[in-house]
């Protein structure tokens, strides 16, 4: 028996119930490829936010930093450092991190003093693109400084504004110097908006009589489809006696809302086609009640019961077939246009932040291979699950008591 031209032809018969059908599954299918795009879209943007904005993939800090930052706790000799790591496949830039007092306008704030490698920084992250006013840091400029967002309000100045910064040296002795605002971030994270005075690091040695080494090194893999646990392990055999931690370890919350939503997408994949299961499990029991004296006459000229039900599988995956490729014309370029426009929410999001890093406040879709097989695939599985029973139900049947079935 040739199956499939025989389920092409049942389909056909009853247009009007399986136009329905089809439908359903094609505009959940539409809903879902939309709502697992953009969901993939908000992870790897808010990835992003931690990895190529700031953070970078993996840190490096000698022992005991992380958990009491001082000002002598440094990474040794770093230049050799983030040579063997460049010849092993990442970029890296060294960082140096001091605390002092800022004051302009009659206004103070406490300030989360960074020295930065304007050279390789670049290729870890993304925090030279994230200036909101102003420049970026110049070499030959060193007293110009960009600063955070919230600090620039607190201290109430502006690019080209003046800033008296006052702390202690290395050698115990006091720092302090004026700095010209060059720059001011847009919103990045709680600890860079509030506090975030950046300086290229020839100017921050000079200022805290920091000569040699460094006091966090961010690692970034050149190949991002490499695993990041593995790209961990390889940079500390690199750095013997530090610690190494990725971004993961070193955000955990975010880590997890990442997983969980991950978690999420297929939660909300499995209620959105429980309805359309519901819809084909009712439509084909109908179409089968229908056709009760029909299978009755096709079992008994010679048609098999497992012929039976694998024509009435056939029918529904068939159905699912066309409802995919509907689902998938009208959903890929939808999806096209939000990856680059988004979409914006900044009237309700602005300003909001996870795990103390910011919130892109428009989201973008994100049309991945994840994205686009995921709501295929699960569509697939709640159409073979919902149609098992009628299936039996039609394959189980008595031919003699079908042919008299009224």
């Amino acid at each position: 028996m040739k199956i499939i031209p025989i389920a092409l032809r049942n389909i056909s018969r009853k247009r009007v119930r399986s136009a329905i059908t089809i439908g359903s599954m094609a505009f959940a299918g539409f809903i879902m490829l939309f709502f697992a795009a953009l969901g993939q879209g908000m992870l790897y943007t808010m990835e992003q936010n931690a990895v190529g904005v700031y953070l970078g993939d993996i840190q490096i800090h000698a022992p005991g930093y992380r958990s009491d930052p001082d000002l002598y706790t440094r990474v040794p000799d770093p230049a050799a450092l983030v040579d063997k790591l460049e010849k092993a496949g990442f970029h890296a830039a060294p960082r140096l991190y001091g605390f002092g007092l800022a004051a302009a306008s009659g206004n103070s704030s406490g300030i989360w003093m960074r020295g930065v490698d304007l050279i390789r920084e670049p290729k870890v992250t993304l925090l030279d693109r994230q200036v909101m006013e102003g420049a970026w840091l110049s070499a030959d400029k060193p007293k110009e400084v960009v600063i955070g967002k919230k600090l620039a309000y607190t201290l109430g100045v502006k690019p080209g504004g003046e800033i008296v910064v006052v702390s202690q040296a290395a050698d115990g002795a006091m720092a302090n110097d004026i700095y010209h605002v060059r720059g001011i971030l847009k919103s990045v994270g709680d600890a860079v908006d509030q506090g975030g005075f950046l300086m290229v690091d020839a100017e921050f040695r000079r200022l805290m009589g920091v000569a040699e080494g460094t006091h966090e090194i961010a690692v970034a893999r050149v190949d991002k489809d490499r695993i990041l646990a593995e790209a961990a392990d390889t940079v500390a055999s690199l750095a013997p006696g530090m610690e190494v931690k990725t971004w993961r370890d070193l955000q955990p919350v975010l880590a997890k809302m990442i997983d969980v939503m991950d978690i999420s997408l297929l939660f909300m994949l499995f209620i959105a086609y429980s309805a359309v299961g519901m819809v084909i499990l009712n439509a084909t029991l109908m179409n089968v009640f229908e056709r009760i004296r029909e299978f009755g006459v096709m079992k008994a000229i010679g048609v098999t019961p497992p012929q039976v039900f694998s024509l009435i599988m056939a029918e529904a995956v068939l159905e699912a077939v066309i409802a995919n490729v509907l689902a998938l014309g009208a959903g890929i370029p939808v999806v096209r246009y939000f990856e680059v426009h988004g979409i914006d929410l900044s009237n309700f999001s602005s300003g909001a932040s996870l795990a103390g890093l910011a919130l892109d406040p428009v989201w973008y879709c994100k049309l991945n291979t994840k994205a686009l097989t995921m709501p295929v695939w699960f569509m697939f599985a709640v159409v073979l699950a919902a149609v098992i029973y009628p299936a039996m139900k039609a394959a189980l049947l008595k031919p003699l008591d079908a042919m008299h079935h009224q």
